[in-house]
This record gives C-alpha cells, sequence and structure tokens, in this order.
C-alpha cells in the first residue's frame, strides 16, 4: 500500500487538482487535473504524470445543470476510489490565498479554522470563498481525512518591518493593514530549484517574476523573500489579467465621492475589469493580445511590460542590485515577446537576451557574458501544497532542496 497526498488549487467554479504518491519525505506525481465550468458546462478531466489525458467526461451526461463543489468531490474521490492501485489517501491539501497575520506556516483544519480563513474573505474576495468551499465540502465528505490548508501569505513572513509597514497612522494599521505578499507558495518551489540552475547565485540577489493571470513579482536574497510587489490584498502591484494593480488611493477615493459608484461595484472593476481586459477592451489572454493588431491590445502589452520592469528596479534597490533574474507562471513560462521586451529594457542593469534561447524557451535566455542572467523555471505549486501537506500531518519538515 502508498499513501498518498490530494492537492486542491480552487476557483469559483473550476478545482484544479493533482494526486502525489507519498515516498519517505518525497512527493512524486500521479495524476492532475481539473473539474470545470461547474456552473455552467461541467467536465472532469484527468491527465497522467506524462500529460497524457486519461479522463474527459461531461458531467453533465450524469447530471445536467451545474454542479456544486460537494457534488464534483464526491466524484472525484469516487474515481480516485475506483482507481486506487494500492493507494491510500492520507491527506488533502489546500492553496488558500490569503493567510492574514494568524496563518505564517500551513496548519491542520479544523472548525475555528475554517471559520478563520472565511472571515478573511474581505482581503481575497476573489480566490478566499472559493479555498473555503472545498475545505467545507471535504470536511462533510471525508470527515476523518485530514485538511491542510497551506497560504500563499506564509512565504513573505520573512519581510522586515520596513517591508511590511504601510505610512499610515496607527490606528489604521490596528486595523491589520500591512504588506502580505502572495503567489508565496510558487516562489517557495522557485526557491527550491534555484541551486540547481543558478548555483552560487541562487543564495544572491534574485528577482522573481510570478507572470499569469495574477501577477507579481519577489525580490529574495538567501532564497528568502525580502521584498514583495504585492500588499494587503492581491490586487497592488504589476498589471494583471482582469486585475489594475498599484493604482493610486486618491483615485479610488475620487471615484467612490464624484463617479457614482458604490464600493461593491468599484471592487468589481477593480478585481474583475481591469488590467489587460479593461485596457486592451478585447481580452485578459496576453495570447489574444500579442496576436492582435488593434491599438489598444498594443497599449495593454506595452503597459503591462512596463510595469514589470518599473517593479524590477524598484525590488533590486531594495536588495542592493540584482543577481538574476526568474520568469515563471503561464505568461512568464510561454509569452517570449514579453520576456524579450523585459529583458531588453533592462539592458542598462546588465541584462543581455540570447534571442535564439528566449524564443525556443531555454532554461537560460540570456547570453553567456551577460552579468546579469535570466532564467525561465516553469513552477508547481502543487507540489509544494503536497509537501506542506505531508510534513504537516507527518511531523518533519519539508525540505528546500
Amino acid at each position: 500500500m502508498t499513501d498518498s497526498v490530494l492537492t486542491f488549487n480552487a476557483g469559483s467554479s473550476s478545482l484544479k487538482f493533482a494526486l502525489f504518491a507519498c515516498r519517505g519525505q518525497s512527493v512524486d506525481p500521479l495524476f492532475r487535473g481539473q473539474l470545470e465550468d461547474l456552473d455552467e458546462d461541467p467536465r472532469f478531466l484527468v491527465s497522467d504524470a506524462g500529460g497524457r489525458r486519461i479522463v474527459d467526461q461531461d458531467l453533465g451526461q450524469l447530471r445536467p445543470g451545474a454542479w456544486t463543489h460537494a457534488e464534483a468531490l464526491a466524484h472525484l474521490l469516487h474515481w480516485i476510489d475506483a482507481h486506487d492501485d494500492g493507494l491510500v489517501l492520507r491527506a488533502i491539501g489546500h492553496r488558500v490565498v490569503h493567510g492574514g497575520e494568524r496563518f505564517a506556516a500551513p496548519v491542520v483544519v479544523d472548525d475555528a479554522v475554517a471559520d478563520a480563513i472565511e472571515a478573511l474573505t474581505a482581503l481575497a474576495p476573489l480566490h478566499q470563498p472559493a479555498s473555503i468551499a472545498p475545505i467545507r465540502a471535504l470536511a462533510a465528505l471525508r470527515p476523518a481525512l485530514p485538511q491542510v490548508a497551506c497560504f500563499d501569505t506564509a512565504f513573505h513572513s520573512t519581510l522586515d518591518a520596513v517591508e511590511r509597514t504601510f505610512a499610515i497612522g496607527a490606528d489604521l494599521r490596528a486595523h491589520g493593514v500591512r504588506r502580505f505578499g502572495f503567489h508565496g507558495l510558487s516562489y517557495e518551489y522557485i526557491a527550491g530549484e534555484l541551486p540547481a540552475r543558478l548555483g552560487p547565485r541562487a543564495e544572491g540577489r534574485v528577482v522573481v517574476a510570478h507572470l499569469g493571470n495574477g501577477a507579481s513579482m519577489c525580490a529574495m536574497q538567501g532564497r528568502r523573500s525580502r521584498a514583495t510587489t504585492m500588499g494587503f490584498t492581491a490586487l497592488d502591484g504589476l498589471m494583471m489579467g482582469t486585475r489594475c494593480g498599484a493604482l493610486d488611493p486618491g483615485a479610488v477615493l475620487h471615484l467612490l465621492r464624484h463617479a457614482g459608484i458604490d464600493a461593491a461595484t468599484l471592487e468589481r472593476k477593480l478585481y474583475r475589469e481591469a488590467g489587460l481586459l479593461g485596457v486592451s477592451g478585447l481580452s485578459h489572454d496576453m495570447r489574444t493580445l500579442l496576436a492582435s493588431q488593434a491599438p489598444a491590445a498594443a497599449l495593454a502589452v506595452d503597459l503591462y511590460c512596463h510595469r514589470i520592469v518599473r517593479e524590477v528596479g524598484s525590488l533590486a534597490a531594495a536588495i542592493g542590485g540584482l543577481d538574476a533574474l526568474v520568469f515563471t507562471a503561464g505568461i512568464g513560462e510561454n509569452a517570449a515577446p514579453v520576456r524579450e521586451r523585459v529583458v531588453d529594457a533592462l539592458g542598462w542593469m546588465g541584462l543581455r537576451l540570447d534571442v535564439r534561447a528566449n524564443d525556443s524557451g531555454a532554461p537560460c535566455i540570456t547570453t553567456a557574458d551577460s552579468p546579469v542572467q535570466a532564467f525561465v523555471i516553469p513552477t508547481n505549486e502543487e507540489a509544494v501544497v503536497a509537501r506542506q501537506t505531508l510534513a504537516r500531518v507527518a511531523g518533519f519538515a519539508p525540505s528546500q532542496s
């Protein structure tokens, strides 16, 4: 019999999952997939460890209409039970975006923890409700199975007071308003990969750009977070797929006072209708925008790259220079034109692009004589969640190799 860990990265109408075999202190991928479009056209997709699609099931044929998280999870658990192959499901790990000030490490979920996670919804309105739904559903479906919450904010617990603190009065700071930082599970994975990719530079001054539909950057020294672009919420920092990124708070006050927009409407516009989608008026998908001839699409891409370049300079200043730049996540790993624009604009810092390496998606995309090197490292948040979950229920600490 082999122990296994199941991980979830939940969206409002989708559930991405991965199943890992536990072998000693390591986790090996077995299956990954998703339960998608649960509110419209639900499908169940599973691929094996090699990426071969083994299940593509229209759940609407089993029961027409929308599926709840609980129904979708029950279907997944039944599939796992039917394909156990000697596997024993030992625990379930969840990516949770916001841990607030209370959660700086993975935690086994009980009712009180679930309530505390849900209470942070106002800080991550796009993500927190999606995280808590499967946690509560699984507590009802498999009450004896341990669940572990793994927090995106936890990696940034190493930020010092200067980086954590906003220039507001103590009365406002008393409400927990401080910089938290996000995408920590991705950054933790990249930190573990740096020694094999960068050698001695891994412990130096490294800026990692997590560029996906959500986007942020993290400045590391000694593979620990020292500065990051996101702040109190996942709305801050870089321009994103549908989120605005950094915005003058005076503009928010102006819109609330003088534009006839209430807080709920403004929240929707800044979280769901801004970013690449808002500027282009066309799409939040970088592939669509790069292929478009529309001037607004070009402006969106230009602004996206410009914001990255500005933040690299800011983060490098915070850690006293730059030894390496790392691109990761969907856009970072796959959009060569974005990487090219960013690296070319940072030539003054010592980055020299290898055009052929960049176009082919090579691990290192700068020339051999480039004083500062740039890399492309695929992230794997699911593996980090699996390791943290196993460590929490088995009593040993996950290694950072």
